[in-house]
């Protein structure tokens, strides 16, 4: 089955993860996030768990 190009609405970590199991089994997708950064709601933990890892750690790992 051939699957055509794919548009994941939403920048969180489903997102993401979903754009990149796509990607890995040969699907184009289109990750489309309305705001300047992806993360969605995992961005704000270190704001309100300042001692663990910022964020933007974790997410560059993905």
């Amino acid at each position: 089955m051939v699957i055509g190009p794919v548009v994941v609405v939403g920048g969180g970590v489903a997102g993401i993860e979903s754009s990149l199991c796509l990607s890995k089994q040969g699907v184009r997708a289109y990750l489309l996030e309305r705001n300047f950064s992806l993360g969605g709601n995992v961005s704000l933990l270190s704001k309100a768990f300042p001692t663990l890892d910022p964020t933007s750690n974790i997410l560059d790992r993905m």
